[in-house]
């Protein structure tokens, strides 16, 4: 575990990342005690001339590397440097595709940065600087890419397997496990990934966009409570009209998801198509909430879809453009 202090980051220190990385496959065996990261990722250098020759530097916390490739060559242990939060290639191509496969526990995981288990569930949390702990990468908001994950865990136990973006494939693994493939077509900063596995009850609806396209909505929560899920539903509604009639801003993939947490460890977290709230702020029903109570869920419903445009698919150049 690190131990020594943050290294203050200061804005004018601010240089552009010298690598493109325009996509990215994510592969996870899922295991609360040990779950398996595999990663392909292309790298493509950028023709400033302060990108040339640089070296290529990953943030990485609290996983073990197990294999690093270059373009299908295993590396060396002398050809990188790793340290506790970094890892470092000094010779590389200007384009290329890196491998890496990593491992992680999440059932040891309590800062709940990463990926953690929550009441038996598989939960991330990557804002600000959580992907760190998940994969070996550029963890930064100015570096975005597409993302396509496979997960594979468990079929009894996790029923449910979410990730950002258009659910594409799914399957059965054997040995009892089963499996999903999640694609997301837009481009986004590695703060704004997540998955979640575990066993839910399921609020199904679906919203047709001013463009025609047919959105799946779908609000997972504890087995039981999808009844009290149903003001969250009405207002994420009003809120994808709303964003259409004011800034004409269209909803962009198939399926919008939303997961109660009971113990998230943030309000809400805006994540590209797979929102995660914890249970106070989304779930109520007329026996025990307050009007304030409603009123809450409508704004951090609204303010996490908004989202979508503002912060997602436009965001942040570093973490001082705190506005989006």
């Amino acid at each position: 575990m690190r131990t020594q202090n943050h290294v203050p980051v200061a804005l004018a220190d601010y240089t552009p990342y010298p690598f493109a990385v325009p996509t990215v496959e994510l592969s996870f065996m899922l295991d609360p005690n040990r779950t398996i990261v595999s990663a392909r990722i292309e790298f493509q250098r950028r023709p400033d001339p302060a990108a040339q020759n640089a070296p290529l530097r990953l943030d990485g916390e609290n996983i073990e590397l197990l294999e690093l490739a270059i373009d299908g060559q295993v590396l060396p242990t002398q050809s990188y440097r790793l340290n506790d939060t970094v890892l470092e290639i000094d010779q590389v191509p200007d384009h290329f595709v890196l491998n890496v496969s990593v491992a992680l526990n999440p059932a040891t995981n309590t800062e709940l940065s990463g990926l953690y288990m929550s009441a038996g569930r598989y939960c991330t949390q990557c804002e600000a600087e959580g992907f760190r702990r998940i994969m070996f990468w550029p963890d930064r908001p100015d570096v975005l890419s597409c993302y396509k994950v496979r997960l594979d865990a468990q079929a009894d136990a996790f029923p449910t397997l979410l990730s950002n973006g258009n659910l594409i494939k799914q399957g059965q693994s054997g040995d009892g496990r089963h499996w999903v493939e999640w694609d997301d077509p837009h481009p986004k900063p590695s703060y704004l990934f997540a998955l979640v596995g575990g066993d839910f009850d399921r609020l199904e609806d679906s919203f047709t966009t001013l463009t025609g396209q047919q959105v799946a909505l779908n609000i997972y929560v504890d087995k039981g409570e999808a009844g009290r899920a149903a003001y969250a539903m009405d207002a994420l509604k009003r809120a994808m009209m709303w964003d259409e009639d004011v800034y004409g801003r269209v909803y962009d993939l198939d399926v919008f998801n939303i997961v109660a947490v009971a113990d998230f460890n943030a309000g809400a977290m805006e994540n590209k198509g797979l929102n995660i709230f914890n249970s106070a702020l989304l779930m109520a029903d007329e026996r025990t909430a307050t009007d304030a109570d409603y009123e809450a869920i409508e704004a951090v419903v609204a303010h996490e879809y908004f989202h979508n445009w503002s912060g997602n698919r436009v965001t942040c150049r570093d973490w001082f453009q705190l506005s989006l």
